[in-house]
């Protein structure tokens, strides 16, 4: 697994008086959009249950394992998640810093790290999108082309993407009930 970034203290988004009720409605939205309950196959189902043996073996025909997928998943996440709060951030300076170097796990507990911090980062992302002194639709004070929206529908849409591979995998290697 790849190093993991160090979050660095961030002055953090800029806070404001708590917004009125139909901010409420779309925050709830939003946060519910990132746990995908709706339409979408939710991230413990796609990581749940997946045998050692095949989280690094790659499906004919399909370019990237399991694991590439869960990786890729944790570190875009991340990715977005630092974007949104730190002033400091910088992007990487290859589109392979998103991917992980190997199709396998390189330690037996990989797996199980990488769905974690996964977990840690969503889960600041929907306290991000519940915060009411964060103005959604206002831009990040260090990146003022974009949104907050914006940046949590990204990780929204990106996610649901890549889950749908994991289940697309997973249904190839015979190891998905619908």
């Amino acid at each position: 697994m790849p190093p993991k970034k160090k979050r660095r203290p961030a002055s953090g988004p800029t806070h404001r008086a708590p917004r009125a009720p139909h901010d409420a409605v779309l925050r709830t939205q939003v946060a519910t959009l990132l746990d995908w309950q709706g339409a979408h196959v939710d991230f413990e189902a796609a990581v749940s249950g997946v045998p050692s043996e095949l989280r690094g073996r790659r499906p004919p025909g399909l370019p990237h394992s399991l694991w590439e997928l869960l990786e890729h998943l944790r570190i875009c996440q991340w990715d977005i998640l630092d974007y949104c709060v730190n002033p400091d951030y910088r992007e990487p300076t290859s589109s392979g810093a998103y991917w992980p170097e190997t199709a396998e796990p390189p330690a037996p507990q990989a797996w199980d790290e990488s769905a974690a911090a996964f977990r840690r980062d969503l889960a600041a992302l929907r306290r991000l999108a519940n915060d009411p002194t964060i103005a959604l639709t206002d831009p990040l004070p260090h990146a003022p082309r974009h949104t907050y929206l914006r940046e949590l529908l990204l990780v929204a849409d990106h996610n649901a993407y890549h889950i749908g591979q994991m289940i697309q995998v997973r249904r190839l290697f015979g190891i998905w009930q619908a």
